[in-house]
């Protein structure tokens, strides 16, 4: 163990990106449980992930406008083509999602296939590098959280299914950026089922707390131990989600289905 390796000057811009996607994820969870999609997560993360990495193969600077706008087109096709699959073959919408993730993947190994980096480049892409955050990265991380949280908590009722994929689509597309594919996904869908037999007031709140002290958890224990953040955070998230799933007063609506 090692205690002075706890530096907050990396480790607090990497749990305010932890925050960022915390705060849109914990609540977009419920929904998505709700709706039996749990795999959407992934497909529109692997995406918006394809239009980065084609992006960067085409020459486009790393990071820039050019790279961002690509990831966010890719999404946004990813979340239109599945709505209009829910509209036609709801009874088969989680199988294609499933479809989808794996041919975002497979397309990623085949653009990288020649490219000496392309497996640093993946790893990155599922792993993501929370230590490592920029500032530029924080800040468009808070904007489109902040847009988020005014649309879903103000205008949710009026967003359809349309509007839910592409909110969706925009809010994983930066996300993945920040923290990688396994810990968006985590993100999403531990909370939720954490907490989804807790009576309904409580679900977010404490949703919201578990998805927080499981980055900082992690985030310490990675540090201390020398391990990697992303499958530290992801192994915490699951073990506090065990602890609140079985611990505390379950509604009797909820223990009845």
């Amino acid at each position: 163990m090692n205690w002075s390796a706890l530096d907050w000057g990396i480790l607090g811009p990497a749990l305010a990106a932890g925050l960022l996607v915390l705060l849109t994820h914990v609540s977009l969870g419920a929904r998505v449980l709700d709706k039996g999609i749990v795999f959407i997560d992934l497909a529109i993360a692997q995406i918006a992930g394809l239009g980065v990495i084609a992006a960067d193969a085409l020459g486009l600077p790393e990071g820039g406008l050019a790279v961002q706008v690509a990831a966010v087109a890719a999404a946004l096709a990813g979340a239109l083509l599945l709505t209009w699959t829910e509209h036609k073959r709801p009874e088969a919408q989680e199988a294609l999602i499933g479809i989808l993730f794996v041919l975002a993947s497979t397309a990623q190994i085949l653009i990288l296939a020649n490219d000496p980096h392309g497996g640093e480049d993946l790893k990155d892409l599922l792993a993501g590098q929370i230590l490592w955050v920029t500032p530029q990265q924080l800040v468009h991380g808070a904007i489109v959280t902040l847009v988020f949280l005014l649309a879903w908590f103000r205008f949710r009722v009026h967003l359809g299914r349309v509007g839910f994929y592409i909110i969706f689509a925009l809010v994983v597309t930066i996300s993945v950026q920040l923290v990688g594919v396994y810990l968006v996904f985590t993100t999403l869908i531990v909370p939720a089922v954490a907490t989804y037999r807790y009576p309904e007031r409580r679900q977010l709140p404490l949703g919201y707390l578990l998805a927080l002290a499981s980055y900082v958890i992690g985030l310490v224990l990675s540090a201390v131990f020398d391990l990697p953040s992303s499958p530290v955070i992801v192994w915490a998230m699951a073990l506090v989600g065990l602890l609140v799933h079985f611990g505390g007063r379950h509604s009797p609506r909820a223990s009845a289905h």
